[in-house]
């Protein structure tokens, strides 16, 4: 049986640690590439100029339009030549990142969130939209960032709601993990099938799964107290732990251990235009309930996860996303994006239907809606 298992060459985690940002620079030249939208880079002024001044590089900024398009990749894959620099640099949120590894197309990259929304900074895809924002397609390199760099200063000054944002979306690591690894499903980190070499796809490594587990058991352990320390913009144990949490646990456990029917379900309640106000996060931490209900979880797992989205503030009913009201018809669009031929839902350990993902959906909804009044 083939394995594979992918992560960054680094990842550093500290206070401040922006600061450090020209040491990795002159690692790859003198020079870098910047792409952060304009108000992220005022954000991080001070830090930039003072690490400019340090280790003697130079930060080409880059206009950032603030789309990941194919038309922006070419333009500043262009201005990175014409500047001959070294290496890109990813500073902010999604979009910015995922330009970054799109322009380094694998080489020489440095990603620095500002927010820790979501798993997305250690991995080695990112999402392509036209310059309009519509979906364009997916891309894949040939491995993760090079550095991926956090300053949990940085981050314990951004709203707290995207630190629990991200805390939904790790949330469902171990348990989509798990079932792909019940079921003996493909993961992220695996080569695509018909590759030059021949290698096809892999399975999850027993690393993985247990990075996967190790970030559920810190969620909550240190969910709470990291939220309080956030929203005091504090740095403090916990937070470090959740901010570990989000971006490194629960990166390397989605790509190397497996996604399933949350990011599948979550997929398809785009389709409802009420969820649009909400994070990725917010929405994934609803879905993994939905998993739960669909491979009949325990009771007391259940439980479980919809006491700890109470403890942070995260979404656990329908309406918790913007839908106070649904049809059955909606429900059965949501489900029939959600069971698409290439969807991950087709990685849980049985068989799934347009009809039990509806089923689903309505009683975890219930579920939600009774916790709540008893809490």
């Amino acid at each position: 049986m083939r394995k594979a298992f992918i992560s960054p060459a680094k990842y550093v985690q500290g206070e401040n640690e922006l600061l450090n940002l020209g040491y990795f620079i002159k690692t790859f030249g003198h020079s870098a590439l910047l792409i952060a939208h304009a108000d992220d880079v005022q954000r991080v002024k001070q830090q930039l100029e003072h690490t400019k001044n340090t280790y003697h590089v130079t930060i080409v900024e880059s206009g950032f339009n603030g789309e990941c398009s194919r038309q922006e990749v070419k333009r500043l894959q262009q201005l990175a030549k014409e500047h001959n620099c070294a290496c890109t640099i990813g500073l902010g949120g999604g979009k910015a990142i995922d330009t970054a590894k799109c322009v380094a197309a694998g080489e020489a990259l440095i990603i620095v969130p500002t927010i820790a929304a979501t798993d997305a900074p250690t991995s080695h895809s990112a999402v392509l939209y036209s310059p309009e924002g519509e979906f364009d397609d997916y891309a894949y390199f040939k491995q993760s960032p090079s550095v991926v760099m956090i300053d949990t200063t940085v981050i314990a000054n951004a709203p707290t709601r995207f630190l629990v944002a991200g805390m939904g979306d790790a949330l469902s690591t171990y348990f989509e993990a798990r079932a792909t690894a019940h079921s003996y499903s493909n993961v992220n980190a695996g080569l695509p099938c018909g590759s030059s070499t021949g290698v096809g796809p892999a399975k999850g490594t027993k690393a993985a799964f247990a990075l996967a587990k190790l970030c559920y058991e810190t969620l909550l352990e240190d969910g709470a107290k990291a939220k309080i320390a956030c929203d005091a913009n504090l740095v403090t144990p916990a937070l470090e732990n959740i901010i570990e949490t989000n971006i490194l646990l629960s990166g390397l456990g989605f790509e190397s251990g497996g996604l399933a029917a949350a990011h599948a379900i979550h997929n398809g309640l785009t389709s409802l235009e009420g969820t649009h106000s909400y994070y990725h996060g917010e929405k994934v931490a609803f879905t993994t309930l939905v998993q739960l209900v669909l491979e009949n979880a325990t009771s007391a797992e259940i439980n479980q996860v919809l006491q700890f989205c109470l403890s942070v503030g995260l979404p656990i009913c329908l309406a918790d996303i913007g839908v106070t009201s649904v049809t059955d018809d909606e429900l059965r669009e949501v489900a029939r994006k959600a069971c698409i031929p290439e969807e991950s839902i087709h990685s849980m350990p049985f068989p799934v239907n347009e009809d039990q993902v509806v089923a689903a959906i309505r009683v975890a909804d219930q579920l939600g809606q009774q916790f709540k009044l008893k809490g």
